[in-house]
């Protein structure tokens, strides 16, 4: 299937095939029809899936169909709500490069950056703005934004916002709107406020939702060190010495973590740069254009700070702190091993951690492979631990640096669980490469070309 069997008009089409797209992914077939349709929309998928282009793709389409009057008199057609800034310019990207032979006009109003550049772009005119919830409700509150146009709505990474504290001000923000639009509602999980949400805001929507024949555990490679408290910074620091790791993203629990381990990694000559909240726009930004680059070789961040980044070559994510929530975990790894690039997730274990990696285990349905050859080995593995390994272990060559301390995870969160499956849409199953840290108990899943995803 093409784009052009999606009844995509020309202009939009031109734009795609500028940026190499010419095939939908299995979330655009099944949402970009319905959203022409003019359907509210309810969906989960990953990022990587092609979501973005999902609902901007007939967002640009629907609202080219209609015209909006001269540029600088415009009014806002469509609001598309994320939770991070690094998300919501990456969406206004896009949609400039799908709608650029069109006359469809977009701007992003985002948190740490002038709010007058913001001010003077929607001076100017624009069709759809992308923002976030905390910036957005400050310019609806100075009057400077008039939402009373907006035609569809897209609430995108829903959990990830309510994760975030935002869930009032989006609340305030939809307050703002007419009641009659169409809405877009992506949540990867549906906790009890998300599926209230769900209810008063969708009208009988169609429901899509992503499950890959290839899971992403069972595509990337995964280990797990299980070592002493304070020695995951030493480890981090030898195990990057094997320059056949060209890329990694390294998840910490906290901000000051993100910058204790970049910091560390500097003095031993590794580039490495922090991504987090406390960091300004700009530093984001260019900490994350150098990643993509290859100027920085290593990306430490927390969990919401890379919400949205999506680099296609990735080779490694580091887990330094396991999540205390199994789903997490399946989210960070999913950065690695895309359209069929090798790819491979570690992660380190203290004592205090084990629990989390039980509970990761359960949900993946599958026991990580343990590298036992270390320098930096458990003592007292519990009981469950060593029947759980006894079969799937690795190994790795040792090597001693300094040690850097360690705090422990808080207690874990309760779980959220995801709406009844409705329509399941396949992707192929990418190649899965050698571990460079000679895992012994990988099976070899089988490869197959897949569509680069929007």
């Amino acid at each position: 299937m093409t784009f052009k069997d999606l009844n995509i008009i020309p202009a939009i089409l031109e734009g795609l095939n500028k940026a190499n797209y010419t095939a939908p992914t299995p979330i655009q077939e099944q949402a970009i029809p319905a959203v022409l349709e003019g359907r509210d929309l309810l969906g989960c998928a990953q990022t990587g899936t092609g979501k973005t282009a999902a609902f901007s793709v007939p967002i640009i389409q629907l609202l080219s169909e209609k015209s909006n009057g001269p540029k600088a008199a415009r009014h806002i057609r469509s609001l598309i709500l994320t939770p991070t800034r690094e998300l919501a310019i990456q969406i206004s990207d896009n949609i400039k490069a799908y709608s650029r032979y069109t006359d469809i006009r977009c701007a992003a109003i985002v948190g740490g950056v002038s709010q007058k550049v913001q001010e003077r772009a929607l001076n100017q005119g624009a069709d759809i703005i992308i923002a976030t919830p905390g910036r957005l409700i400050d310019l609806v509150n100075q009057k400077r934004i008039d939402l009373k146009h907006v035609q569809i709505l897209v609430l995108d990474e829903a959990d990830r916002m309510l994760d975030m504290g935002f869930i009032h001000d989006v609340k305030r923000i939809i307050a703002k709107m007419p009641s009659k639009k169409q809405t877009l509602f992506f949540s990867a999980t549906m906790p009890p406020e998300i599926t209230k949400m769900v209810k008063t805001l969708l009208v009988d929507p169609v429901k899509v939702e992503i499950t890959p024949v290839s899971s992403t555990v069972d595509r990337i490679e995964q280990s797990v060190y299980l070592l002493e408290n304070g020695k995951k910074q030493s480890l981090l620091n030898h195990i990057l010495q094997d320059k056949s790791i060209v890329s990694a993203l390294v998840f910490t629990r906290t901000k000051r973590g993100a910058d204790r381990v970049t910091r560390d990694l500097s003095k031993v000559n590794i580039t490495a740069q922090a991504i987090h909240g406390n960091k300004s726009q700009n530093e984001r930004q260019r900490a994350l254009n150098n990643f993509k680059s290859g100027v920085t070789r290593v990306l430490v961040a927390t969990d919401i700070a890379a919400r949205g980044i999506d680099v296609e070559e990735l080779s490694h994510v580091i887990n330094f702190n396991l999540p205390n929530i199994p789903e997490t975990y399946v989210h960070r790894i999913g950065r690695t091993g895309r359209a069929g690039h090798s790819g491979m997730a570690i992660s380190f274990c203290e004592k205090e951690e084990l629990p989390f990696l039980k509970d990761i285990e359960k949900v993946i349905k599958k026991t990580i492979p343990e590298v036992k050859n270390h320098p930096y080995p458990m003592t007292s593995v519990p009981t469950f631990v060593k029947s759980n390994q006894t079969s799937k272990s690795a190994t790795h060559k040792s090597a001693a640096d300094k040690p850097a301390k360690s705090k422990a995870n808080p207690a874990r969160k309760p779980k959220s669980e995801w709406f009844k499956k409705s329509g399941k849409a396949n992707h192929s199953k990418p190649n899965s490469g050698k571990p460079n840290h000679n895992s012994t108990s990988h099976s070899k899943p089988k490869s197959s070309k897949v569509n680069k995803a929007l």
